[in-house]
């Protein structure tokens, strides 16, 4: 037996090179004549340049470690744009480099990362906010501009399956009179909007339900099938859009495995809903202030303490008392976007003061509900015409009068 080892290829073994994909491929479209030196003499000239403008970007391109640390970024965003457009073939990746412009591999790669980072990080609307990229970003841009292409294709999927959940919801929630303002000013997990709505449209109904409503669905089911969920058939919708019919299915699928538990009639629906843990946030129903109290299992006190969480300073109030009217879930708090939808859902739907009345008779204090019909009063009559009427100026006055007398938030 010879003593000598065995060379990496006759041991059937292949050497690991650790060179940036843009390397690969320029060594690869030299090597085989697709990249001329003209192309060569262009690449030394722009990525300078390229190295340069991203340094100031991120930091200083007077320092020495952010210009090298500029090296390393633009490598690799030409790289992730090579690899990832050309599927990791050499030779399209070279003579990708030899058609176009080096910088404009890099902006490629750029885009790409933009992209990425805007997309939602969750399927979860109240954690959410997608807007286009801006100077916020650029601290994640510049995490993301060192990473490589298989941290950025496991990202890509995982924000994907959730930008998908989020679509297939707003898609569901439209179809049962849901708008995706009401929709992200819930809050609510878009796995539980899918759950809710493929029960619901499953059993005939056609709106989103409230707490009252959804009970009746299930105690209606119960009643129909007692134990037995073979005969329940739960379906997605055909008019969904084709891309959204798998994680749709997979959601359906997680309905299916619920329907045993629904039905178990020796669970109270509102304890299997919402206190049994497996169950807690599961589904969705919308919460409107006067449909949440139930007169059965709910006090007057507990469900005023339980909204304003103490929280009674006018400005609170005053944002209470106008989510009521509006129909809205009861809030004493409103961000700058939310303000703005609640105004366009007034002007669009109309307002009912006297449902605020009405609350604050059935719920406030009994010590304190003239103080806070005589404030809702004063707030409705200055209100009402900024409130309800298109004006030149969009919402402006109406946000502006909501910024001075109620709680809300600059976002």
């Amino acid at each position: 037996m010879s003593d000598t080892p065995a060379s990496p290829s006759s041991a059937g073994v292949s050497l690991y090179d650790a060179r940036p994909f843009f390397e690969k491929a320029l060594q690869y479209g030299l090597q085989h004549g697709l990249i001329p030196q003209t192309k060569l003499d262009e690449i030394a000239r722009s990525a300078p340049k390229g190295m340069v403008q991203i340094a100031a970007y991120f930091g200083s391109e007077f320092l020495r470690p952010e210009l090298e640390r500029a090296r390393d970024r633009i490598v690799n965003l030409v790289s992730l744009y090579l690899e990832d457009s050309c599927d990791g073939d050499l030779r399209r990746a070279a003579e990708s480099l030899r058609d176009h412009s080096f910088l404009s591999r890099s902006k490629g790669g750029s885009d790409m990362l933009k992209r990425l980072i805007v997309m939602p990080q969750t399927s979860h609307f109240g954690m959410n906010e997608r807007k286009e990229f801006s100077d916020v970003h650029i601290p994640q841009l510049a995490k993301w501009t060192l990473r490589p292409l298989a941290e950025y294709r496991a990202e890509l999927a995982r924000r994907t399956h959730a930008a998908q959940l989020m679509a297939a919801a707003e898609w569901l929630a439209e179809d049962l009179g849901l708008d995706e303002d009401e929709l992200s000013d819930a809050g609510p997990e878009a796995e539980a909007v899918i759950r809710t709505a493929l029960l619901v449209l499953s059993t005939g109904h056609t709106e989103m339900p409230d707490w009252r409503a959804l009970g009746a669905i299930v105690l209606k089911l119960r009643q129909r099938h007692g134990e037995d969920a073979s005969g329940i058939r739960i379906t997605v919708p055909a008019e969904l859009p084709v891309e959204l019919h798998p994680v749709v299915e997979n959601v359906r699928r997680s309905v299916m495995r619920d329907l045993p538990k629904m039905l178990d009639a020796a669970t109270p629906i509102r304890k299997l809903f919402q206190q049994t843990p497996a169950f807690m946030g599961r589904y969705f129903w919308l919460d409107s202030g006067l449909a949440e109290v139930d007169a059965h299992e709910r006090t007057a006190s507990a469900t005023w303490k339980k909204i304003t969480a103490g929280n009674d300073d006018e400005p609170s109030l005053l944002t209470l008392f106008l989510c009521v009217a509006a129909e809205s879930p009861p809030k004493t708090l409103l961000t700058e976007r939310m303000a703005g939808t609640l105004i366009r859902k007034i002007r669009k739907s109309g307002w009912q003061p006297e449902l605020a009345e009405q609350y604050i008779q059935a719920h406030a204090p009994a010590a304190y509900q003239a103080d806070y019909l005589k404030l809702w009063h004063s707030f409705v009559d200055e209100a009402r015409a900024p409130l309800t009427r298109d004006v030149d100026d969009g919402i402006q006055n109406a946000l502006t009068l909501l910024r001075r007398e109620c709680h809300v938030k600059a976002s």
